[in-house]
């Protein structure tokens, strides 16, 4: 299977990357069947050839989280970016007892609304963004 993906190259400190075609399972430094264009994180200037991106996006090749970002802000493909850093695991616990707290306090709040005889409030469905 093909992949889009980036190709590190520059000095120690002064990274800047290649998008590049290759098999998904080869080595990041082995051959590559093409080079699409490049990336310079520290001036964030960037160059991709749209047609040749475009062909083998049609022909199958599956971009890395970074590089469909990438295509997205250059404008070749049309989709949310995608989150490229994951949560840490502290984190995700921090965000799991926030939401157990919540839930926690809902549930104690109706206790005493239902102890006093008040009828929950209707819950509204979110309007649809158009």
């Amino acid at each position: 299977m093909l992949a889009i993906k980036l190709q590190r190259v520059g000095k120690k400190g002064q990274a800047s990357f290649r998008v590049i075609v290759q098999e998904k399972c080869t080595k990041l430094q082995g051959r590559s069947t093409e080079d699409l264009g490049w990336v310079n994180p520290r001036t964030d200037r960037y160059e991709v050839n749209k047609e040749r991106a475009a062909y083998w996006l049609t022909k199958g090749a599956q971009p890395t989280d970074t590089v469909w970002n990438l295509l997205v802000k250059a404008g070749i493909v049309r989709g949310a970016k995608l989150a490229v850093h994951g949560k840490s695991k502290a984190a995700e616990e921090k965000g799991k007892e926030k939401k157990e707290i919540g839930e926690t306090v809902a549930a104690a709040s109706s206790v005493e609304n239902q102890a006093e005889g008040v009828a929950p409030a209707p819950v509204e469905a979110p309007a649809a963004a158009a």
